[in-house]
């Protein structure tokens, strides 16, 4: 079973355009980044991003999304929980991110 966990950022209106870019970058590292406890291999199985480019106007403020793929809950589980590489990134964010959206799901399961 594969989980798809997705991040969506709105950045504060004073962030400069390169530290949007550094934390693009450093969001794409934790694929490899992040290293299983027990394997101690990465363990994130896909991830990708981008700057949105939607013509449908609905994006409320978010201006960057990104895309990543795990191999079960529990690897999901500790990356968001445990995984240093992941909170370190995620402390990095204060006073750059207004404000960040996750929504996660398994495919296929409604």
């Amino acid at each position: 079973m594969t989980l798809v966990h997705i991040v969506l950022f709105e950045f504060k209106p004073s962030t400069e355009p390169a530290t949007i870019k550094d934390v693009c970058s450093r969001m794409l590292a934790l694929k490899t980044q992040c290293i299983h406890p027990t394997t101690q291999k990465p363990y994130v199985l896909d991830s990708s991003g981008g700057r949105d480019n939607s013509i449908e106007g609905l994006q409320g403020g978010i201006s960057h999304g990104f895309v990543v793929h795990f191999a079960n809950e529990e690897d999901r589980e500790y990356y968001i929980s445990k995984d240093p590489a992941h909170l370190a990134f995620v402390k990095s964010l204060e006073g750059i991110v207004e404000r960040a959206q996750v929504v996660d799901y398994v495919p296929g399961v409604f």
